[in-house]
């Protein structure tokens, strides 16, 4: 069994079709074909079911394909490790983050990065936390900056920082104007109960400030409609400021220049915003992933001296 071989199985299983793989791979699609076939034949077993739209892993292949992840994951650490020595400091860094953290700067670490190692190849993931939850676990991502909910399978968390919720309205709002416009907020924290009936705008589901949000009403048990759901939340502030909605967001969110001239009001809830590193639970980091996460950790030193 080579690794390549491995490397052509994987293809197929994300692309789930022979075409788009081969395409990948930079191969030709009949030897792509004979490669898995030649797989299929030593393990004796079908890894793929085949119709002449897509191919769908059988029983057999979805357990294969953990391995085989794994297997390609260790030969390339194994690499990186050796190069490393070397001195060379070579290899693939793929990083996933949320839009607009506000407690890490990913960008800033993968410039640094590629500044002091410019033989790593560095990719980078936007997308809400359950989508980079996933990669990690899958092992399409070295590691992720996330925001967790206490305990996730299949990965290991490095906390940053958790920050409270906190409503965001425009400052004529009724549950917080008092005779003149506010943009500093002085009264009590308000109770989920108290913002039963308002319309919502908010951020995708798989997006980590929603599932914190959702999880505060929940624990509350008072419901909520969201009526506007968006990506980006620049699109979330702008609606807001319009007076099309409310929303709930986490506290670095109402310190953006977007958000000036809202109010920002405390909510009298447990529910917070935990920002954290996701890393596989099993596996070892990259070299490159290693020297993220130091760089990561000498910021943080600075910022408590």
């Amino acid at each position: 069994m080579e690794l390549r071989h491995l490397e052509h199985f994987v293809a197929v299983s994300e692309e789930q079709h022979f075409t788009r793989a081969a395409e990948r791979l930079h191969i030709a699609q009949s030897g792509l074909s004979a490669s898995v076939r030649a797989l299929e034949r030593e393990l004796g077993a079908d890894l793929f079911t085949r119709t002449t739209r897509r191919v769908q892993l059988t029983a057999a292949g979805r357990a294969f394909l953990v391995e085989a992840r794994r297997t390609l994951a260790g030969a390339a650490a194994a690499r990186e490790a050796v190069a490393a020595v070397r001195g060379l400091f070579t290899g693939t860094l793929a990083v996933g983050t949320e839009q607009c953290m506000g407690i890490v700067d990913p960008v800033s670490l993968l410039a640094d990065l590629r500044g002091r190692h410019p033989g790593v190849e560095v990719h980078m993931v936007q997308s809400g936390s359950a989508h980079l939850l996933e990669e990690v676990r899958r092992g399409t991502l070295d590691l992720a900056f996330v925001v967790y909910e206490g305990h996730e399978e299949g990965v290991r968390i490095r906390p940053l920082a958790a920050e409270p919720m906190m409503l965001l309205c425009r400052p004529d709002h009724p549950l917080v104007f008092s005779g003149e416009p506010l943009t500093t907020y002085s009264g009590e924290p308000l109770a989920a109960q108290a913002l039963a009936g308002e319309v919502f705008v908010d951020l995708h589901r798989d997006w980590g400030a929603r599932r914190a949000a959702d999880a505060l009403f929940a624990a509350a048990g008072t419901r909520r409609t969201v009526a506007l759901e968006v990506n980006d939340v620049y699109t979330l502030l702008d609606l807001v400021a319009r007076g099309l909605g409310v929303a709930v967001v986490p506290r670095p969110v109402t310190h953006k220049d977007q958000a000036r001239g809202l109010a920002a009001v405390p909510l009298a809830a447990d529910t917070v915003w935990n920002v954290g590193i996701a890393v596989p639970r099993s596996g070892r980091l990259s070299p490159a992933a290693q020297a993220l996460l130091e760089s990561l950790a000498a910021i943080e030193h600075e910022k408590d001296d």
